[in-house]
């Protein structure tokens, strides 16, 4: 940590050294933590002895610069020289979020590379950068979820002071940033911190066995550990927002969990900084409880995503039905999502084999809730990577645009999905272990087996892209190129229109479910999405016959966007192309009530 003397904690340890460049010093013990008794100077290595074993990074690593099983390296914080003074913050509720990989979001792979692209998403209409996750990981390819220096910036992407100056420019752009953290598990190899103290505990089990100890024996330093090192990301990098992966394998029987924990410190810290600071929760549980407040007795979040939105619409496009998409793909269910928040809100999951779920209170504001129609997991967990562009229309994508923007949700776009980028995003690792290799090799092409990815590709002679092999990683890089010509291009200009849009239609921006109906045809050839005065009609019955769609004073009112012209307006609704788009606003003059779509 940045300032002060050099300490670990390791309760069990009877003697602890730290290694520096002029030999083994001895820590003194306090309590359960050991202290040099002088801070380092920035730039110095150093690592830990615990009774004779080692060295190991320190748990809180600020700096990995010659990989994750080397020695840690200090780092200042306080040294960079940031400019943004003036930036007043951006809570993450309503904001245009853009999810991105650091390592395949440029050809270089850094985040000062990235930086470079930042102009490009401001001027799209983004509010804010999502980056996955940077804790320094074993290797220089992956997706960053096998994170083992939890404190550290991975060294490919540039290292801690990368990271600072990318928040600094965003913030100079009016970009607000948000950093994916993983706290329910540490990748498989590097990670040391069971030499130093009990971090995991077989009292539970999570997918990826062991869980973090959030409520034995030890448990109270193991969460500061946690909170610590969220309160650094927001403080110390003037970060915006934390992304929190896989919540629900948080497994926390304590009094207070930890999230409502991290919660509260968040909000104290929000509150000394003068800024607002958002914890965006991946939960699986389909549960408002988790943005309730802690007053309340929920976890306190800004924000959660909400999978069962992408499937509604993923399957209602594309017709799939495999895996989770089991109980998705009417229009009737896409008009649960868009109005419900949850489709399995307390019913029945087929995929799951049981209930599911907790409905929505009607007062919950839709914008506690991130939705999406790709992200990293619902693009690279497909056998092949494919973007949804690699299999719909444009009409088609642009139908997916206008769904997601204009709900009553927070949108989230994944990069590149803007332009229909012809790139797939696949699953990469650079695991030095051959025999680790060959076991995520052995999973992956398990887990295509067992989800039918054949089937759903139409055939058979298909195999999993090499997770190690640098051409999986190399093929998943995004080529900018391509932004500014054909397909992509309108495609782009599509989602900059419908962002600019959404900024300035109060309707659209707003999350009152309350003035939010959808009505749809019986077999989902058109349905219409009302957000107050502002109606988004689609048309979705791919072949050769235009689909009327009925909208009581539709001739009365101003077309706003349309991907492509109605073919006829009548008062009593309009004519679309097959697949198509259109979004109208109805008078100032008219009632507040929305006019009537018929089945």
């Amino acid at each position: 940590m940045t300032g002060g003397s050099l300490r670990v904690w390791a309760p069990g340890a009877a003697r602890v050294q730290v290694e520096l460049s002029g030999g083994r010093e001895d820590l003194a013990r306090d309590g359960q933590w050991w202290d040099l008794g002088r801070p380092l100077a920035h730039g110095q290595d150093y690592a830990f002895l615990v009774d004779g074993q080692g060295p190991f990074p320190d748990p809180r690593s600020p700096w990995q610069p010659a990989g994750v099983h080397a020695a840690s390296r200090h780092f200042d914080t306080t040294r960079f020289p940031f400019t943004d003074h003036d930036w007043a913050g951006r809570d993450a509720r309503g904001a245009v979020i853009y999810e991105l990989h650091v390592g395949t979001f440029t050809p270089e792979g850094t985040l000062a590379a990235a930086a470079s692209r930042l102009p490009d998403l401001a001027e799209l209409g983004v509010d804010m950068v999502q980056l996955m996750p940077v804790a320094a990981f074993e290797g220089s390819r992956g997706w960053g979820y096998d994170g083992v220096d939890l404190y550290a910036v991975h060294q490919a992407y540039g290292g801690p002071q990368a990271l600072q100056a990318f928040v600094d420019s965003a913030h100079g752009l009016g970009l607000a940033v948000s950093l994916d953290v993983v706290y329910n598990h540490l990748g498989p190899s590097g990670n040391y911190l069971a030499k130093f103290g009990p971090y995991f505990t077989d009292a539970h089990q999570t997918p990826w066995g062991q869980a973090v100890n959030l409520d034995g024996p030890g448990s109270a330093e193991v969460r500061a550990f946690i909170i610590d090192n969220a309160l650094r990301w927001l403080a110390d990098f003037h970060l915006d927002a934390l992304r929190l992966d896989a919540v629900h394998a948080l497994i926390d029987d304590s009094p207070t969990h930890l999230l409502a924990e991290l919660a509260d410190a968040v909000q104290d810290l929000s509150a000394e900084l003068g800024r607002p600071l958002s914890l965006i929760a991946e939960s699986d549980l389909n549960d408002a409880a988790m943005v309730t407040p802690t007053a309340a007795g929920g976890m306190g979040m800004t924000a959660q995503w909400d999978d069962d939105v992408h499937h509604a619409i993923h399957a209602y496009l594309t017709g799939e039905r495999h895996g989770y998409y089991v109980d998705f793909g009417s229009a009737q269910t896409l008009a649960k999502a868009l109005t419900d928040v949850f489709v399995h809100d307390g019913t029945y999951s087929t995929f799951r084999g049981r209930d599911w779920g907790r409905p929505v209170p009607a007062a919950t504001d839709g914008l506690h809730f991130v939705v999406s129609t790709s992200t990293h997991d619902q693009v690279g967990n497909r056998g092949l990577g494919d973007r949804p562009a690699a299999r719909l229309s444009d009409a088609q994508l642009a139908v997916a645009a206008a769904l997601l923007l204009c709900a009553p949700y927070t949108p989230m776009l994944f990069m590149g999905q803007e332009w229909a980028a012809s790139t797939p995003w696949q699953y990469f690792t650079d695991h030095a272990d051959p025999e680790l290799a060959e076991a995520v090799r052995a999973g992956r092409q398990r887990e295509f087996a067992e989800h039918g990815w054949q089937e759903v590709y139409g055939r058979t002679d298909i195999t999993v892209p090499d997770p190690q092999d640098p051409a999986t990683m190399a093929a998943s890089v995004l080529d900018w190129s391509e932004a500014s010509s054909g397909r992509h291009a309108k495609v782009r200009d599509f989602y900059q229109r419908l962002i600019r849009l959404r900024a300035d239609q109060d309707d659209l921006r707003s999350g009152d479910r309350g003035r939010t109906t959808v009505s749809c045809a019986v077999d989902g050839s058109w349905l219409v999405l009302t957000r107050g005065s502002v109606h988004v009609l689609v048309s979705h019955a791919p072949g050769d016959q235009p689909v009327r769609v009925p909208l009581a004073g539709a001739a009365s009112m101003t077309p706003l966007l349309s991907w492509a012209d109605p073919l006829a307006t009548g008062d009593d609704g309009l004519t679309l192309p097959p697949v198509g788009v259109t979004i109208l606003r109805q008078p100032s003059s008219w009632s507040t009530a929305a006019p009537v779509a018929e089945a």
